[in-house]
């Protein structure tokens, strides 16, 4: 008579802390995207989203940001004859995660600009939050997939923890209202994860683990045409499949010809465009071994760059102890995360939990590479982070170590009560910066609604998405320091701040012949305050006395626009053919128009 009782409660107690798990998910959900949400918080988000709405308007790849590099890897490829048009073809972001943007902006009608214009009471752009919910959507995704995977490997109170992990992940939200592909990119690999798992699973007892493999392959590769930095991450799972998956060899060599068949369209093309199969993605690489990709971006002659690679393999190394004294953050703080590496020592009973982790090490490890080479920013969210994406499995495996451990301890053997004590200090431990965080976040948050305050570096959505449309046409062209902002919220093509002031000639040139003229300048934070004075003197240099000029003006209390500039002969001539200016919220967010700052119906 007690078993039933006994599983009538073991039921009621289960479905209770499944109705408080998608409680607690639902509440966090819309405090993200509801209260916390202050607009798309990444220059790549940005990017990417403007993008996507070019494809759902049926536009193909092509951007409305126009890389000066772009644009000279375009003329060096067609000997000088091609045109800013086809320099807006992309060959810089990869081309998944665009496209499915596309599909959602479709959804609802992303295109119109009329129909998502702000007004002046708002402080997010409302695409912006279309973009964040597509993007959470795909992060709890990753939870369900990621419980289904640990279930596999280990078991479900296993899964259950590291779902919780996942939900109060700080990291992780963050992504999640950046615009970047990383949630994307997380379900992928997660899903790339499950069936390789099971493709070692079949090869333990015996048997062709090729169907599983194939499948686990197809998600690599659709994970590396979200990002190309991920080709590391197949990279790995090739090596691991040649050793560990029948039929030995084949399962490998077959993930690369599916990579290689998936990704030939975009790599012709972006031989067509730009003359490498890399396309202009490729010099992201000054970021981790040249110093600064906005730099190598914003020149026009390749032959002006330069790639140091002496002592290349010293370098590597370094920036990889730098990355691995981050690992516990870029993680995403999950406790037990860096605990695999200890888990290696461990004799796991079943094979399959044994072996599996030597792949988690392999694509991590070839992945670490992939981001030595070609840099992180530093920042708590960047568009390279890779290391995020091992933090649940990672997380998953160091949980069945300390689990383990735990069970050998007398206190929880004598004492019920503290059976599954190690599982609640870790999530309270790990969930610690978003719980402590939160109302801080939230009060930001409600604040924002009434202040109009904007995410830093400022970008102003309003202001963009209602004046500057105002003062240019749809065929006019705009140069700044912020272009994925311009091109994002304003709907218009923008140029970014060239390196030199005599390319921006060149570039009025063939915008005028092409009946697209450059009508503006719009010089934001972006240059003049994210980083050192010493620092942006010498990433603008030929720009200083425009670039400071705003600190200038609003440090004498002075109206006068130009204070500075003017007083520089090349400025003098640049500010001649934009002599009109428009304080945008403040001097420090200045418009210099080539036409009077007149509302011209651009829309």
């Amino acid at each position: 008579m007690s078993t039933p009782d006994n599983s009538n409660s073991l039921d009621t107690a289960l479905i209770t802390r499944r109705l408080l798990f998608f409680f607690i998910l639902i509440g966090l959900t819309l405090i993200h995207l509801l209260v916390t949400f202050r607009g798309l918080s990444t220059s790549t988000g940005m990017d990417q989203a403007q993008l996507a709405r070019e494809l759902a308007r049926g536009n193909g790849f092509t951007t409305k940001v126009l890389r000066p590099m772009s644009i000279g890897q375009s003329q060096e490829n067609t000997e000088g004859e091609a045109t800013l048009l086809e320099a807006s073809r992309d060959s810089y972001h990869s081309p998944l995660h665009p496209v499915l943007l596309a599909a959602v902006l479709k959804v609802v009608d992303g295109g119109n600009a009329d129909k998502w214009r702000m007004t002046g009471e708002e402080t997010v752009y409302r695409l912006d939050r279309v973009i964040a919910a597509s993007s959470i959507i795909l992060f709890l995704l990753s939870i369900g997939i990621t419980y289904l995977l640990i279930c596999r490997v280990f078991d479900n109170k296993i899964a259950g923890v590291t779902a919780l992990l996942m939900l109060f992940c700080d990291l992780f939200w963050q992504y999640s209202q950046s615009g970047l592909p990383q949630m994307f990119m997380l379900l992928l690999f997660t899903c790339a994860c499950f069936f390789a798992h099971r493709a070692v699973e079949v090869t333990e007892d015996g048997g062709s683990g090729l169907i599983p493999a194939l499948i686990a392959a197809l998600f690599f590769s659709l994970l590396a045409l979200t990002h190309w930095l991920a080709v590391w991450i197949v990279l790995g799972y090739v090596l691991y499949a040649a050793f560990a998956i029948r039929p030995r060899g084949i399962a490998a060599l077959s993930a690369l010809v599916l990579l290689l068949v998936l990704s030939s369209y975009f790599l012709i093309k972006n031989h067509e465009y730009t003359g490498s199969p890399g396309g202009t993605a490729l010099l992201a690489i000054h970021n981790g071994l040249g110093g600064s990709e906005d730099d190598v971006m914003r020149t026009f002659d390749s032959g002006d760059t330069y790639l140091d690679l002496k002592n290349l393999i010293f370098k590597i190394l370094r920036v990889s102890l730098e990355q691995a004294n981050s690992l516990y953050v870029n993680m995403g703080a999950l406790l037990t995360a860096p605990i695999f590496f200890l888990t290696l020592l461990h004799p796991f009973r079943r094979k399959s939990i044994a072996s599996f982790r030597w792949g988690i090490l392999l694509m991590w490890a070839f992945a670490s590479v992939g981001m030595a080479i070609f840099g992180l920013s530093g920042s708590s969210v960047d568009s390279n982070q890779l290391h995020m994406l091992f933090g649940p499995i990672m997380a998953a495996y160091g949980l069945a170590f300390v689990a383990i451990l735990w069970s050998k301890l007398e206190l929880p053997n004598s004492l019920p009560i503290l059976r599954n004590a190690h599982f609640v200090i870790i999530i309270i431990i790990s969930g610690g910066p978003l719980l402590l965080g939160l109302p801080k976040e939230l009060s930001l948050g409600l604040r924002a609604k009434q202040q109009q305050q904007p995410l830093w570096p400022p970008y102003y959505p309003s202001t963009l998405n209602i004046r500057l449309p105002k003062y240019t046409l749809e065929n006019e062209i705009v140069v700044s320091d912020q272009p994925w902002a311009v091109a994002w919220y304003a709907d218009r093509k923008c140029i970014w701040l060239p390196k030199k002031v005599s390319t921006l000639e060149r570039f009025e040139a063939m915008a005028e012949a092409e009946d697209t003229p450059v009508v503006g300048l719009l010089i934001s934070p972006y240059s003049h305050s994210m980083k050192p004075m010493l620092s942006n003197y010498r990433s603008y240099s030929d720009w200083a006395p425009l670039i400071l000029d705003g600190w200038a003006t609003a440090a004498i209390r002075t109206r006068r626009a130009g204070f500075l500039a003017l007083q520089d002969k090349e400025m003098k001539a640049v500010l001649a053919r934009y002599p009109h200016d428009a304080y945008f919220n403040g001097s420090l967010l200045m418009y210099w128009s080539s036409q009077p700052i007149l509302d011209r119906g651009g829309e």
